[in-house]
């Protein structure tokens, strides 16, 4: 039988998901072939969403599984995960902001995309000076989680210590979140679970961390700082662009998010 181009071009597909040895010759056994179509996710070809988490998690400080990871798909060194709210956190931006050099090497060496922040951990002054150059400004831009272009300096340790000397000089590097402060009657009263409908994850809860302060959280989800405003309103560390507002009450009776188009009422359980 003759092969033509157009039946070649549309056999070409099901032939990319197949091993080496199913491209030899006569045809492929039906059970081998239903075996790895049954292999093939159904996120394919994008990533699966629990790879990408994996990665950008791991690249804060376990080195194996960063390896373990980049033999299995080598393209999740560009791996990035929404935490919430849009704070979008890259595995080299993981690495870049907890200082683990080696993993951020890794990474890059994988072909990672290099910003200011890895290179600020890493010390590479006339990288980061090239960049201020050219976006003035641009040291106040922050990280994953709000953290700034200075404490990427301080991760870096003696590496980057004519990186954080120069950022110093520029004196707007480390600004902190302006923040109303907040006593501890009035922090306990916000503290609880808020439900906005009758899911098993259509809840928020609201915590207390011994560092961080209150933190707010989806029912099975990471929880993340909030940063207080005023008037129990408050912004995630994320994104500032967010507000969350806590009904008057001890305790509160209900928070409202407000996200772009998204207007959420959570009710105190």
């Amino acid at each position: 039988m003759s092969v033509t181009r157009r039946s070649f071009l549309a056999a070409a597909p099901a032939a990319a998901l197949l091993p080496s040895t199913a491209l030899l010759p006569g045809p492929t056994p039906l059970p081998v072939r239903a075996a790895i179509q049954a292999a093939v996710p159904a996120t394919f070809p994008a990533h699966p969403p629990e790879l990408a988490r994996d990665m950008v998690g791991s690249s804060h400080a376990n080195v194996e599984r960063v390896r373990e990871l980049l033999e299995l798909r080598p393209s999740l060194a560009n791996a990035s995960w929404d935490w919430g709210f849009g704070d979008w956190e890259t595995a080299l931006g993981a690495a870049s902001h907890v200082g683990t050099v080696e993993i951020a090497e890794m990474l890059l060496a994988a072909g990672a995309r290099p910003t200011i922040f890895s290179a600020t951990m890493l010390g590479q002054l006339d990288v980061v000076k090239a960049f201020v150059a050219s976006a003035p400004g641009i040291q106040r831009t922050r990280g994953p989680h709000g953290i700034t272009l200075m404490s990427h300096a301080r991760a870096g340790g003696p590496r980057a210590a004519g990186v954080a000397a120069f950022l110093e000089s520029l004196g707007d590097a480390d600004t902190p979140f302006p923040a109303e402060p907040l006593d501890d009657a009035s922090r306990d009263a916000l503290v609880g679970n808020y439900v906005f409908g009758e899911g098993a994850t259509d809840r928020f809860a609201v915590t207390t961390h011994p560092r961080f302060g209150l933190q707010l959280a989806r029912e099975q989800r990471s929880a993340g700082r909030i940063v207080h405003l005023g008037r129990r309103v408050f912004h995630p560390v994320g994104s500032s662009a967010v507000r969350i507002s806590f009904a008057a009450g001890t305790p509160s009776t209900s928070l409202v998010i407000v996200d772009g188009d998204i207007r959420l009422t959570a009710t105190r359980v």
